[in-house]
């Protein structure tokens, strides 16, 4: 079992597979369940971005998509139990890229009318990106690595008139880098973000960065399981991390998990607390389904 250097186990390798079955199958002994757990905040984000602003249709950027997880529940309002029921069937072990892709476009025809979101993914991988294109998860793609790169002009098209940006865990991997680039590609516009972030990654560089592009941020109090670890070798190696960095896993990552916290930021107006007529406030009565352990 190989581990990245922040400790955690590696699993490059189920982001870069043709499929999603991968993916499904290595992430469903561990639970992984933190997409479903935001499947609500997020609905209630774009329901009040879109009458707010009004905007018929936000466009929603999902930065480390992989394959249009996200979008798959939002948009369709699919469930985790229902994909991995979907890509783990022992029946479905055998079917080609086009019998699964064939599967996936039937769903998203079968749950007419969809949400009114347009998705956008942005991925460093090309594969997982293809899939939920073709599948009809995502309306666009934006292969990038931004935490290296500018974008190119084409990027900068795809990523222009974004309306919320939101992430479910790459945040960490992901910095304030390439959360600039997405700010600065709006040619002026600021995006509403909502983040689900590890508690062992610090957000501070991120927040601070957001700030100096005129953003607020609040951290919705409850945590988020999002996944049990691999390995007693892994929790070691997390809880270690967190140690050094001052943070309590009692309770929490010591019982077994890794948990996540939400981050929202919106724009500040110069003149009052938020821009669109929000009234400031500590975003801690956002409605929230109920867990759903994943066994």
């Amino acid at each position: 079992m190989r581990f990245d250097a922040t400790g955690k186990v590696s699993l490059d390798h189920i982001y870069t597979q043709p499929d999603p079955r991968s993916y499904f199958s290595v992430l469903r002994p561990l639970g992984y369940c933190v997409p479903q757990q935001a499947k609500p905040y997020f609905a209630k984000l774009i329901k009040e971005y879109r009458e707010s602003q009004h905007v018929a249709a936000p466009k929603v950027l999902d930065i480390g998509c992989s394959y249009g997880i996200n979008a798959a529940l939002l948009k369709y309002d699919a469930t985790m139990d229902e994909l991995y029921g979907r890509y783990c069937a022992e029946d479905r072990e055998g079917d080609s890229r086009e019998a699964l892709l064939a599967r996936d476009r039937e769903l998203s025809r079968s749950r007419q009318p969809a949400q009114r979101i347009r998705f956008v993914g942005l991925d460093n991988s090309s594969s997982a990106l293809s899939y939920a294109l073709e599948a009809g998860f995502l309306d666009d793609a934006v292969h990038a690595d931004l935490e290296a790169h500018e974008p190119t002009p084409r990027q900068r098209e795809q990523l222009a008139g974004t309306d919320l940006v939101i992430s479910t865990g790459c945040l960490g991997y992901v910095t304030e880098r390439t959360l600039t680039r997405v700010v600065h590609a709006q040619d002026g516009r600021r995006p509403w973000m909502a983040h689900f972030v590890l508690r062992m990654f610090p957000f501070d560089p991120i927040e601070s960065a957001l700030a100096g592009l005129g953003y607020r941020t609040t951290r919705v109090e409850e945590v988020f399981k999002q996944r049990r670890f691999a390995s007693p070798e892994e929790q070691t190696l997390v809880l270690d991390r967190m140690s050094a960095a001052g943070v309590d896993a009692r309770g929490l990552e010591a019982e077994g998990w890794l948990y996540a916290q939400l981050y929202l930021s919106r724009p500040q107006d110069p003149s009052g607390p938020e821009t669109g007529g929000l009234a400031a406030r500590e975003e801690t009565t956002v409605p929230h389904e109920p867990k759903r352990e994943q066994n």
